[in-house]
């Protein structure tokens, strides 16, 4: 007997099950209705599809790549980006799924009320499937639960200054207060983790050099909030994230609590993968970030808890400004790597010097965020699954251009970088999207199950 299928791609090199192997993708309704793996899929497979794709051997197919740490600010600040334009740059890269963050934008996600407004903006612009963050700052306390029902992805925090007033940090009582309130709502809490009594004791720089930008942020910072993060989830049986780990010094601590049992993972982010102090120009605005890009040898302790699953996944934390804020000296500039376009690309580059694999990178950028934020129908090529799918060229280098970036702000830490990896077709939920087309993306809700 024959079905019949929207799609049907076929591919010598594609990552399922967590290896890459020949497989053919049968796509129908805007899922993956089969996959059959093995050397002879190419053949007679009991499915007759309204289009058939055929991938050289040039290309992988891989799950559309997930990144549930993207900086949109649309509305308020959309001079600093939008939702067109951080959509298009995440589909240029690969990424076919983005979370986004609930501040910088005003008014920030800290209401349900606020939440609407955001989707308002965001649904008629979306190239990508698009879901959201819930704020938790100091007082709002009894919205948690409405943005939950209402249905965003779990609620960030501070433990220190965000960098934009309307957005306070908990205090260390709040967080614990902040925690009990999510775990009773078995939401997540993502924890933005720089102590700030660690930081206000830091004497601030003037200095242009970035390794005493880097200074003025210590590892201490990040190990004592990372530590409070623990103890306030251990105490309260509560699910913590902590957001773009930079420090390899908290990892002793994040080891211990989960042989604890303690409900904690962990993300990182390329630039964190990617550069270190020792190496960025003096004076380099475009790689300010807090916390902030730390030694070659820190660098390779977290590749290393990547590969042993300390850190559970890589996401981008785009976070960019318009131009003039990233101007002047370190200490003034905004802090904030733009980079969502680029991440796939950076991460691979890497990996694959270190001996990773490209299904280990799919892991880390995909499936394991699709996971964090229970995006089942995420972030993998599987039986039920959206078929969000990349055919991916993984040995074409380029050299980045900031003007050739899909972003807002011309502006790029990776400027003049080659990179290597390319996303040359792109299907969302079945369907071949690319930036010449109009929008399709979806706006995502997180769903309550059993």
């Amino acid at each position: 007997m024959t079905h019949t299928a929207d799609l049907i791609v076929h591919a010598d090199r594609a990552v399922v099950d967590g290896i890459e192997q020949p497989a053919t993708v049968v796509v129908n309704a805007g899922r993956v209705a089969a996959v059959l793996t093995g050397p002879d899929t190419s053949g007679e497979i009991g499915w007759q599809a309204t289009a058939t794709v055929t991938l050289d051997a040039d290309h992988v197919l891989l799950p559309g790549m997930v990144d549930t740490h993207v900086h949109v600010n649309e509305p308020g600040r959309t001079d600093w980006e939008g939702f067109a334009t951080a959509t298009r740059a995440a589909l240029a890269g690969g990424t076919t799924t983005i979370v986004d963050m609930p501040l910088n934008s005003l008014p920030p996600t800290t209401t349900a009320a606020a939440l609407e407004t955001k989707r308002d903006a965001a649904r008629p612009q979306v190239w990508v499937d698009v879901g959201f963050w819930g704020g938790a700052i100091p007082g709002n306390l009894d919205d948690l639960e409405k943005l939950d029902a209402a249905g965003v992805f779990g609620f960030k925090c501070f433990l220190a200054d965000s960098g934009v007033p309307e957005f306070p940090p908990l205090a260390a009582d709040e967080l614990v207060t902040y925690l009990r309130r999510c775990a009773e709502l078995d939401a997540l809490l993502i924890v933005h983790a720089e102590d700030a009594a660690t930081l206000a004791a830091t004497p601030p720089t003037q200095s242009n050099r970035y390794t005493d930008f880097t200074a003025s942020r210590p590892d201490a910072g990040e190990v004592t909030a990372i530590e409070a993060v623990i103890a306030a989830a251990e105490e309260t049986g509560g699910r913590a994230h902590i957001l773009h780990l930079s420090s390899a010094a908290a990892l002793p601590a994040i080891r211990a609590a989960r042989e604890r049992g303690v409900r904690l993972t962990v993300e990182t982010c390329p630039h964190y993968l990617t550069f270190t102090a020792e190496t960025i120009r003096d004076g380099s605005t475009a790689h300010k970030c807090c916390p902030p890009i730390r030694s070659d040898a820190n660098r390779s302790q977290l590749w290393e808890a990547l590969a042993d699953g300390t850190i559970d996944c890589v996401v981008s934390d785009h976070s960019p400004s318009t131009i003039d804020l990233k101007q002047g000296d370190l200490a003034s500039a905004w802090g904030g790597v733009a980079s969502v376009q680029l991440a796939l690309s950076a991460v691979w580059t890497e990996a694959r010097r270190r001996g990773h694999t490209l299904a280990d990178v799919t892991g880390w950028m995909a499936s394991a965020p699709a996971d964090l934020v229970g995006l089942r129908q995420k972030g993998r090529i599987a039986v039920g699954a959206d078929a969000d799918l990349v055919a991916y060229s993984p040995d074409v280098e380029t050299a980045v251009d900031a003007a050739t970036l899909q972003h807002k702000s011309k502006l790029t830490a990776y400027q003049d970088l080659t990179l290597a990896g390319r996303a040359d077709r792109i299907w969302l939920r079945g369907n071949e999207i690319g930036l010449d087309r109009s929008p399709t993306g979806t706006l995502l809700r997180h769903e309550r199950t059993p």
